[in-house]
């Protein structure tokens, strides 16, 4: 019962289910389910603006109680650390994939006629994405300037409202909503496809988690003096139980513990660990960037460098708004990735699906990390 709990488990069986039920069922089932998925999508849609404003206001309005210089600074690392893992990905998916995924297109599969929903309900949201990314930006700025702010205490008590919504609702109905749409996708044949495309890009991700890992363990060695390969070994620990939790946050205590061995001061730790488990995502920002590029080589969808840069810095910042449980960071990012480079709901859907497949490699990315970064802040700072 406890494996059955896990999110990995539970969207791998929805997969395989999803895979063998629409291969012999007929068009009234799978419309059932595409009538559900067309109601959840319209909530998706409504809920997304309020997921970044809930979550992005109190997470910049909190860093004004806190540290001001050694904040910036961490957060300046961490953001140009997110930067580099998502450009870097950017450029190896433009290297490999075009023949990785030569000859697996979407367009080339021959559907059946569209299976529509029986009814469907419009849920128009309040604000559109980039409206509440924007205000959410003004308003938390703002209220990290000002101090004692009712309307802080009052964001935090929003920002509980939605984590309860991310983890009691949406969360829960990601794997019937991905079986929902491997159903359909079997259906009209185009399952498989998305399938090969999984398994080549897990392989390259992966690849990639290990090479960013290793470089920015060598910069944190250059600068504070110490190997890089020692370091890394040291955080092996945090490494695997973020594989198991899946979750940035409850890693903390083991992420400060072996940041500790490292060397690293307790007072520089227990700021930098905390921060950087909130805004550093390197690992996530990796695989979201290849997974989105992925999804839109085997649609034809058009890639343009300077385009695709603005969605990996917008990226970037999003990912601060990501709440630390399993799949959080997919539903923080979920909203620019429809609007700056057009995923429909069922390309969201399928994004969730990469995501989460490979959720326990990017959280682990993530906190492995953050020791690097907690052997540069110590560097800058210990000796001041």
């Amino acid at each position: 019962m406890k494996f059955f709990n896990n999110l990995l488990f539970r969207v791998i069986l929805a997969i395989l289910l999803g895979i063998v039920i629409g291969s012999f069922a007929n068009a009234t089932f799978v419309g059932v389910f595409v009538t559900i998925n067309s109601l959840f999508s319209q909530f998706l849609g409504f809920i997304i603006p309020l997921i970044i404003v809930g979550l992005i206001i109190p997470s910049i309005g909190n860093l004004g109680s806190q540290a001001g210089k050694m904040v910036g600074i961490t957060a300046l690392i961490a953001y140009g650390s997110t930067l580099f893992a998502g450009f870097l990905s950017y450029g190896t998916s433009m290297t490999f994939f075009p023949s990785l995924l030569q000859n697996q297109t979407l367009s080339q599969v021959a559907e059946e006629e569209a299976i529509k929903p029986f009814f469907e309900i419009a849920i128009p949201p309040f604000m559109d994405v980039m409206s509440a990314l924007i205000f959410a930006f003004i308003v938390g700025i703002g209220l990290a300037k000002i101090h004692n702010s009712v309307l802080l205490q009052a964001s935090l008590e929003f920002e509980k409202i939605i984590n309860m919504i991310i983890e009691k609702v949406i969360i829960p109905f990601l794997p019937i909503f991905i079986f929902g749409i491997f159903l359909n996708m079997t259906h009209s044949g185009q399952a498989f496809v998305i399938l090969n495309v999984f398994a080549k890009i897990i392989i390259v991700i992966f690849i990639l988690h290990i090479v960013v890992l290793l470089i920015q363990f060598i910069i944190a060695g250059l600068i504070a003096g110490k190997n890089p390969f020692t370091s890394l070994k040291l955080m092996l620990p945090a490494y695997f139980t973020a594989l198991g939790t899946q979750s940035s946050a409850a890693t903390i205590p083991v992420t400060l513990k072996q940041v500790q061995k490292i060397g690293v001061s307790d007072s520089i730790a227990k700021l930098v660990v905390p921060l950087c488990a909130t805004i550093h995502l390197s690992g996530s920002t990796l695989k979201i960037v290849a997974c989105c590029i992925a999804l839109m080589m085997i649609q034809g969808m058009p890639i343009d460098f300077f385009s695709f840069s603005g969605f990996i810095l917008m990226l970037g910042v999003a990912m601060v708004a990501a709440p630390g449980v399993p799949g959080g960071a997919i539903m923080a990012a979920i909203g620019i990735i429809g609007t700056m480079l057009g995923f429909d709901a069922q390309n969201q859907a399928l994004m969730i699906a990469l995501y989460i497949a490979m959720d326990s490699f990017g959280t682990a990315g993530n906190v492995t990390g953050d020791g690097a970064i907690a052997i540069a802040m110590d560097k800058f700072f210990k000796e001041k």
